[in-house]
């Protein structure tokens, strides 16, 4: 029982896996601390947008636009750390700006019953050609210098960073399992009817889905910027699809109801560990996103036969939340 529920996420987890080996076999310098730490600060980020996409998934939406949130999100904290404002208050001011615009696809998604691709496609245009439009291309220079690494260091700011995500990233796992609100989430995707019945409001929940995910795009475009000593205007470009790959990857069925963040967590390693394997194992990397493609189309063709075969009775699947 336990192990049909989980199904996806062990595959996934099962090719990670597979690929370390292999790795660790051909190139055993792939496991260096200054590789699996690079690793770590390429992908909390991703992490970060990752567990929103679940919740937004979850709900059986989708959000193609935190890309250009994230460019936002990224230039915004850079004119303000430029104008003055203490790094303590660029999360505070990051986190709003980021929940500002998810309230917006919230509005139209939740509340006046838009399609999620529609909406959110025509947000992710909007918010790039507008950042680009007040930008004019050029980068946010003349950061201070505490903005880097928050003043901390380089080596004290990569644990700030990656002890962020950690923190965040349990804060949801633990939430999705244990709280009402988790539970409503897994209900909207499910059945948004059976939900209303049950006294729940799949309008509000899709809008407060939302508000999340651009709250962590915001945080995550913070971390990210803080990296540097300039904000580039073009960053986040295929953010939306990494998230979005790993989600499903991960296991969170794409028409909703179903996924863990613990899966989701495995399907951010697996995406963001190709690249770096290949260049390890002598491979071009070019052909990291053929590969990544390949494992996303693997992962949709499971999910649907695995759907064919439950619908036929011919497969006794679990489903459901699994929180």
């Amino acid at each position: 029982m336990k192990a049909n529920r989980y199904r996806r996420e062990i595959s996934a987890a099962l090719a990670f896996g597979a690929l370390l080996v292999i790795v660790g076999i051909i190139a055993p310098s792939f496991f260096s601390r200054e590789n699996l730490r690079d690793l770590a600060m390429n992908n909390a980020p991703t992490l970060l947008v990752a567990v929103g996409m679940t919740l937004v998934i979850l709900v059986a939406e989708i959000d193609i636009s935190v890309g250009s949130q994230f460019a936002v999100c990224s230039v915004v904290t850079g004119f303000l750390a430029k104008a003055g404002v203490p790094v303590a208050l660029l999360f505070i001011f990051a986190l709003l700006v980021g929940a500002a615009m998810g309230a917006l696809n919230g509005v139209f998604i939740g509340w006046l019953r838009l399609p999620s691709i529609i909406v959110t496609l025509a947000m992710f245009v909007i918010w790039r050609d507008g950042l680009r439009w007040a930008t004019e291309g050029a980068w946010i220079q003349g950061l201070p210098e505490n903005f880097q690494w928050f003043g901390f260091g380089q080596r004290s700011g990569e644990i700030l960073i990656i002890g962020i995500t950690v923190a965040v990233f349990i804060c949801f796992l633990w939430s999705l399992s244990n709280l009402v609100a988790g539970r409503r989430v897994y209900a909207t995707g499910s059945d948004a009817e059976a939900a209303r019945l049950a006294g729940i409001s799949p309008q509000n929940v899709v809008f407060w889905v939302f508000v999340i995910m651009g709250a962590l795009t915001g945080i995550a475009a913070l971390l990210n910027a803080s990296r540097f000593s300039s904000v580039p205007g073009d960053s986040g470009i295929g953010l939306e699809l990494r998230a979005i790959a790993a989600v499903v990857v991960g296991g969170t069925a794409i028409s909703g109801g179903r996924g863990t963040l613990v899966g989701t967590l495995i399907g951010v390693a697996l995406l963001g560990t190709i690249g770096t394997a290949l260049t390890f194992l002598g491979i071009n990397p070019f052909w990291e996103k053929a590969i990544q493609g390949a494992i996303i189309l693997a992962a949709l063709a499971s999910e649907a036969t695995l759907g064919r075969l439950k619908e036929n009775g011919k497969f006794k699947f679990v489903a459901g939340s699994t929180a």
